[in-house]
């Protein structure tokens, strides 16, 4: 029996591929997922406003902690 090879396609368009510059990020949670805001401020501006939002499993919210550390 041939084994199987699986594999994720990843698709990246241009417009994500740049990125989006964030200087805070606010991070709220719950005992189902976690929340990440990323801000760009700027100063002598009293106002931002949220750039990108990411919601996580806690699960991979415990990877990301490990890939940062």
């Amino acid at each position: 029996m041939a084994e199987e090879k699986k594999g994720l396609n990843i698709e990246l368009t241009e417009e994500i591929a740049e990125g989006i510059y964030s200087n805070l990020a606010i991070i709220n949670h719950s005992p189902s997922e976690f929340v990440i805001d990323f801000i760009k401020v700027m100063p002598g501006v009293p106002k931002a406003k949220v750039k990108s939002r990411i919601v996580l499993t806690p699960q991979h919210a415990k990877r990301l902690l490990k890939a940062l550390n």
